[in-house]
């Protein structure tokens, strides 16, 4: 199987040619560094490929690993650890399997192996010198298996390991000699486990000098030796599961001097009580203490609070999913003496839970206590209401973190009363339950040193014209809140602005203080107009609907550093693309640049970065595309009319004209249809002979001619061709009064065309020619070759100058004309 580029390749992938690679490599000239590189890769590859051909059949395919020597073998049902690992294995993940034991030669050949992970296995047994090739090794997981002994053995080759994890395994204790005195490097410790696990000893934990964090599962500890965990010098964080607080005073004591960070995590509390012998180190080095999945009563909370009075040092308190399970009658005899609870300034409480809440006492006893704290987080407890007299008592109070709750308007206005929170900075009603920004305003006015407002996540929904806010706000957070529109209900003199996540089409408010803007998540379709926003700095507009910027819009904002425009629908024109090209500073400013910079529209490149996008020279240049188009066009137009001039091509065009109209018509005639005994052709110049000699000689005889003329008998309105055509159609003969007029006229022209395709082409004796004076035949122009074939085919009746052969003239023409 060939290897896959950013995943594991199967460990079957040999590789029969990889002796060839360095050979053709080098024949191609490659420097030294390449060449090391391709050796390398050929090598892994060979270890790997050496690696599948050792393996059994079933394991085969038990192992996914990359160039770098990362491993994949989880959920691969392994019995065993897979044979013939390499030099190349970097790390190796064989959790969740169903391996039993671990032998010498497992791991043998491991030599560069750097995290080894074998959790969720049923191991039960290891070889003492299982690990002796694994000197490198940094990451051990040994968790939920089936240990029951340690062997300090096992840990002895292990120098530079930092991670080791022993959890959920079947041991009592760490054995009857220290386990980890020889991982001096050691920065991350896990054992115990919620059964087994039953006793504590003070050799355990000697030799880790530098380890930072701790976790011990001892839910089920029932033998705690003095000193056991005062070896560990300057931890920095203990986590400790324990189900009864039998050994809580005592391990507190030992790491009073040496640990920063406690968490005390399923612990049922309901029966700790407060010994202030227990106690020998009253000045703690340990800053932050956690209960995490705790359970509190009302006598156990007085004994906590005992506690944290006596010892100082404690600056934080965190309850984090915790129980409450009392009605608040807090049994502390001598409050009057418990002032501060040891100095703490920081109570976080998230996830409480009071199962008897409705029953629950009034919390005055211990308002007194919370003089000095001066950051208060409750978060997602179902608060509804912080009472007045509390919110007086909080008078250091900087900091207040009420989100994901139930606060209201109302209830807002009885905690936000009169010298309630008076050096409040900062509050935060994120998730509540509030609907309308001016009743909210209206009520923090009181909170003179309130700069920084986070009212996100409520259901405001619209926005009201003007708005009442505390003097000093500097920050205000409206994201996700619905509103659709923005006004002056905005304070003018904020320093930061988030309004993300909205409705809004629009940005119109004018914000002279203005640095930072948050409007990502809306349906703007332009960046904000920076007038209004002259001391603006950062702007964060991404996921709206915007197609485009420009250089001149970025340069507007003289004051911008940073901008946030990703992830909208940008329409990559020519223009836009250059200039994004031409900016090469770009990135300085757009912080997400390029990878958030998608095309739109056109449709051809939708999808791709903007970065590196092409469009075709057709579409960049149109214009001059257009105008060299046209420009052609009016040339060959030119062109063609200089041509059709000289080669008399309207002519043919009109002779075409003149013949497609003609075919239209029927080959000839019903004799019903002929009205006319002759259609008179001629030039308006020999009107005269036509109209007072040749009507007056043929209409006026006896029996008369009846002809027709254009001047008399042609339908007014109608096209002139089709009255040509018809005239002709319904006329038995047609008179054609030849003369040096006749040849110049247009009209003669398009009746004697038509003589052409309809007359002379249909083989009949229908036209009469007149030759009204001499022409010579030079002067009938080419295009009328029939005209001058018939001439010299044919007789034609000419005009005599001679009035005496004049009537043999007339008598001929109506010989012809009933023929």
């Amino acid at each position: 199987m060939a290897a896959r580029s950013g995943e594991g390749q199967d460990c079957r992938s040999a590789l029969d040619s990889r002796t060839l690679i360095p050979s053709r490599a080098s024949a191609r000239g490659l420097d030294p560094w390449t060449m090391s590189r391709v050796l390398w890769t050929v090598w892994v590859l060979g270890a790997v490929t050496n690696l599948s051909k050792e393996e059994g059949p079933d394991q085969a395919s038990s192992l996914s690993c990359d160039l770098t020597g990362v491993c994949d073998g989880r959920f691969r049902s392994l019995k065993s650890i897979p044979s013939g690992l390499t030099a190349a294995v970097r790390s190796l993940d064989l959790s969740n399997n169903e391996i039993t034991y671990i032998r010498n030669r497992d791991l043998r050949g491991c030599v560069n192996l750097k995290a080894l992970k074998l959790a969720s296995n049923r191991i039960n047994a290891i070889e003492e010198d299982s690990f002796i090739s694994l000197r490198s090794l940094e990451h051990l997981d040994l968790s939920y298996n089936l240990l029951s002994n340690l062997s300090s053995s096992w840990f002895r080759p292990l120098s530079s390991l930092k991670f080791l994890n022993l959890l959920g395994n079947r041991y009592k204790s760490l054995g009857e000699m220290p386990l980890f005195s020889p991982l001096t490097n050691l920065q991350i410790l896990k054992v115990g486990s919620i059964d087994s696990f039953t006793e504590l000893q003070e050799k355990d934990f000697a030799g880790l000098s530098f380890l930072e964090e701790l976790e011990i599962d001892a839910s089920n500890l029932q033998r705690y030796e003095p000193e056991s965990l005062k070896s560990i010098q300057n931890i920095s964080y203990l986590a400790l599961r324990m189900k009864q607080p039998i050994f809580l005073l005592e391990i507190f004591g030992d790491l009073s001097r040496s640990l920063k960070h406690l968490e005390l995590r399923d612990t049922h509390l309901n029966t700790f009580q407060f010994s202030k012998a227990s106690i020998r180190e009253t000045n703690t080095l340990i800053k932050k203490w956690t209960f995490r999945n705790v359970k509190i009563t009302d006598g156990s909370f007085s004994e906590l609070v005992k506690l944290l009075n006596c010892v100082s040092g404690v600056l934080e308190v965190e309850f984090e999913g915790c129980t409450l399970d009392g009605l608040g009658n807090f049994d502390i005899s001598d409050m009057d003496k418990i002032k501060n609870i040891g100095g703490i300034e920081t109570l976080i409480v998230r996830r409480l839970a009071i199962p008897h809440f409705y029953s629950f006492y009034d919390m005055s006893s211990i308002y007194s206590l919370t003089a000095n704290v001066k950051r208060v987080t409750v978060e997602s407890s179902k608060v509804f209401l912080v009472p007045c007299l509390l919110s007086q008592h909080l008078k250091s109070l900087e900091y207040l973190d009420l989100s994901d709750n139930l606060m209201v308007e109302e209830s807002l206005r009885n905690s936000a009363c009169d010298q309630a929170w008076p050096l409040l900075q900062t509050l935060i009603l994120r998730h509540n339950r509030l609907k309308s920004l001016e009743k909210t305003g209206e009520t923090l006015l009181s909170l003179k040193n309130l700069t920084k407002l986070d009212i996100s996540k409520n259901n405001y929904v619209s926005m009201p014209e003007t708005c009442q806010w505390p003097d000093k706000l500097k920050y205000l957070n409206l994201s996700n809140t619905r509103i659709y529109s923005v006004t002056r209900c905005i304070p003018w003199m904020l320093e930061i602005l988030d309004i993300s996540n909205n409705n809004l089409d629009s940005f119109s408010l004018i914000l002279p203080r203005l640095k930072e803007l948050y409007i990502s998540g809306n349906k703007l379709k332009t960046l904000p107009d920076a007038s209004f926003l002259p001391t603006l700095r950062i702007l964060r507009i991404s996921r709206n609907i915007i197609s485009t910027f420009t250089k001149e819009q970025l340069d507007s904002f003289s004051t911008l550093e940073a901008l946030e425009a990703g992830g909208n629908n940008f329409f990559c024109s020519c223009e836009f693309l250059s200039f994004t090209r031409e900016q090469q500073s770009l990135a300085q400013i757009l912080t997400d640049w390029p990878d958030n910079y998608l095309c739109d529209s056109p449709f051809s490149v939708r999808g791709q970065r903007v970065k590196d996008t092409r469009l075709p020279a057709s579409e960049c240049h149109r214009v001059a595309l257009v105008s060299a188009v046209c420009s052609v066009l009016f040339l060959l137009i030119l062109l063609t009319g200089v041509l059709c001039h000289h080669f008399h091509g309207l002519w043919y065009l009109k002779m075409m004209w003149a013949w497609l109209q003609a075919k239209r018509k029927p080959r000839k005639a019903p004799p019903r249809d002929v009205c006319y005994d002759a259609f008179v052709s001629y030039s308006e110049h020999d009107s005269y002979w036509v109209e007072n000699m040749m009507v007056q000689e043929l209409e006026h005889f006896d029996p008369p001619f009846k002809l027709c003329l254009h001047k008399r008998d042609f339908i007014p309105g109608k096209w002139i061709i089709d009255n040509i055509i018809d005239s002709i159609e319904k006329s038995h003969k047609t008179i054609f009064v030849l003369s040096e007029n006749f040849v110049k006229s247009e009209w003669c022209k398009y009746e004697l065309d038509f003589s052409h395709f309809r007359l002379f082409d249909e083989n009949n004796d229908a036209a009469i020619l007149v030759l009204l004076e001499p022409i010579e035949k030079k002067a009938i122009p080419q295009r009328f070759c029939k005209l001058r074939k018939i001439m010299n085919t044919k007789t034609y009746l000419e005009w005599p100058t001679d009035e005496t052969q004049q009537e043999g003239f007339w008598l001929n023409l109506r010989m012809a004309i009933k023929s």
